[in-house]
């Protein structure tokens, strides 16, 4: 009798930890937004000089303004864009763009252009059911004009709503990633 009642002692203690360790804050979550500090958006054009747009807050918000450099286009040109993101608060740096290529299915940019400019961007890759991802893109810059181009990362984004596969954000939904915007000269 007496050793049922050790062994029913040492069933509850084992039963307790055991509880204990398998609490929800123990979950690791594979889907925790990665810090963005960097994006570079090279634009190869089919004859000339290349133009790199780029942003970086390595500090992250609240410290010093983030350094945002736009660019120069040629008027009537065509662009092949490929987006470069990071995070360089960490040492050594990490590439965000392998992670968006890992989780394509999660991600998808979106462009849009404001102040006039004669500028349009097309998607040029796909995720891995087929729709657009944007890490890399095509762009023609049309007439002489100057203006924005906004470049938004959303994750999570509802890709089967209207409009999100032709580059349409408003009813994407989702998490905005980062949301960079680039002064553009067509000259």
């Amino acid at each position: 009798m007496k050793n049922l009642k050790y062994i029913f002692i040492i069933n509850i203690l084992f039963s307790v930890l055991f509880l204990n360790s398998c609490k929800d804050d123990d979950v690791i979550d594979d889907d925790v937004e990665e810090l963005i500090t960097t994006v570079t958006y090279t634009l190869t054009p089919t004859s000339g000089d290349v133009v790199t747009l780029s942003f970086s807050d390595v500090d992250g918000d609240g410290g010093d303004d983030p350094i945002v450099t736009g660019g120069t286009l040629q008027a009537n040109m065509n662009y092949t864009g490929t987006l470069d993101l990071r995070n360089d608060a960490v040492e050594p740096g990490e590439s965000i763009t392998e992670e968006i290529e890992e989780e394509d299915l999660d991600h998808q940019f979106f462009f849009s252009t404001a102040g006039g400019i004669d500028l349009t961007v097309a998607y040029n890759d796909q995720d891995s059911q087929g729709n657009p991802l944007g890490l890399a893109t095509n762009l023609v810059a049309g007439a002489p004009s100057t203006g924005t181009l906004k470049v938004i990362l959303r994750h999570k984004p509802e890709k089967a709503e209207s409009g999100v596969s032709t580059g349409d954000i408003t009813n994407a939904g989702g998490e905005t990633d980062i949301e960079v915007t680039f002064d553009i000269d067509i000259q």
